[in-house]
């Protein structure tokens, strides 16, 4: 069921009016926070060549040791084009959770489930719904990552269709899940580098922005941080630099080396959020996550494994990757954590599972997805707990 809700979901009543910061979205959704309890995971097969590289071998394998670790606490659903949906179930079969592991044959174009998958909400009744947003690869015709994204723009409401839940239309609103973050209680984290770039919603200003997060996410403080990861090409979204641990705490994404690139990124949102209340009227407990020490930079022989298309952005020997630990994913019982195989992984393990007493640190090597533009969060999007 696809339910179009134009610009407000609180029955036709316009909600732009702000009062200290809140908003009111008409009790209508909640997008709960990452840390609370999930029905499930959606994820995606990774096919695309110019993403995975040498026919994404290495990939599918790290893909597949994610998948299981997630499926250890909550059913995993892995979509792959009808090519792909044998190799997809015979490589899955292998993992030791299995049976928590179903493929269903939905064609994309890449395999970011974070961002073309649907956007989870709750309603009043504690009823799962998907939020479709439109899909452009990042920038459409201004700075788009490739040409074609038809099917990457289906896949929300495909999704939806197939699980049997209510799928609402944000469209053409142009938005994805990574760019968004969200305590459960009406804190919404987000950067300026990302949805105040062009290629989005150019028509709209930073205050209709903030009224659409708002209206679809049961926002009622947006906090805005300046910037994202030095070289995301995602134009800096927030699940890269920073995320809830729980209401009221956050990991920042740090770097204590003023030589690097990110530290005027970094510096520039911790001294925001040390300012910043949220929709609760509570000051941030800021967690500072180093970022891996030694930057992570592609090779001549990663280069050499992709295979672009007309159109899609291409990847040069020596390109500085956007690497950071923040882009973990929180399953039920775990925190799956990517590792780049520098000195700051161990330390970035500690710091979370002390962050995270209920849960277990899961470190998994997620070279092959950084190599691919992103890393275990953007290849993930959760399914809250809920009426389904």
């Amino acid at each position: 069921m696809r339910i179009s809700k134009g610009g407000c979901l609180n029955g036709g009543r316009d909600n732009g009016g702000q009062n200290n910061g809140r908003q009111d979205n008409g009790g209508a959704f909640r997008m709960p926070g990452e840390f609370e309890r999930h029905w499930g995971c959606m994820m995606i097969w990774p096919v695309r060549p110019g993403s995975w590289i040498y026919g994404g071998k290495e990939a599918k394998s790290t893909f597949c040791r994610i998948a299981d670790a997630i499926a250890a606490d909550e059913k995993l659903f892995m979509l792959a084009d009808k090519e792909h949906k044998e190799e997809a179930e015979r490589m899955l079969y292998n993992c030791e959770n299995h049976e928590n592991i179903q493929v269903l044959e939905i064609e994309t174009d890449d395999a970011w489930a974070r961002d073309v998958g649907p956007t989870f909400v709750t309603d009043e009744k504690g009823t799962v719904h998907g939020v479709s947003w439109s899909f452009n690869a990042w920038g459409g015709e201004h700075d788009g990552l490739y040409a074609h994204w038809e099917r990457d723009d289906l896949a929300a409401e495909r999704f939806c269709e197939r699980l049997g839940i209510p799928c609402v239309d944000a469209s053409p609103f142009v938005l994805e899940g990574g760019s968004v973050h969200s305590d459960g209680e009406g804190t919404i984290l987000t950067t300026e580098a990302c949805l105040l770039s062009p290629g989005r919603n150019p028509s709209m200003s930073k205050m209709e922005i903030e009224r659409m997060l708002c209206n679809y996410l049961g926002g009622e403080k947006v906090i805005w941080l300046p910037h994202g990861i030095y070289g995301d090409e995602t134009n800096e979204h927030v699940d890269n630099i920073c995320a809830f641990i729980r209401p009221g705490v956050v990991a920042l994404a740090w770097t204590e080396d003023e030589e690097d690139v990110q530290y005027p990124y970094s510096k520039a949102c911790y001294e925001l959020l040390l300012k910043e209340r949220d929709a609760r009227g509570r000051k941030l407990q800021i967690i500072k996550l180093p970022i891996p020490k030694k930057p992570v930079l592609i090779t001549e022989e990663e280069c050499k494994g992709f295979v672009f298309e007309e159109g899609e952005d291409e990847r040069e020997p020596g390109e500085r990757l956007a690497a950071s630990y923040v882009n973990f994913y929180i399953s039920n019982r775990s925190v799956i954590l990517p590792q780049f195989g520098d000195e700051n992984d161990e330390q970035a393990a500690r710091i979370l599972g002390k962050a995270f007493p209920e849960r277990k640190i899961v470190p998994v090597m997620a070279r092959s997805v950084i190599v691919g533009g992103g890393n275990i969060h953007c290849i993930t999007q959760q399914i809250p707990e809920g009426t389904l």
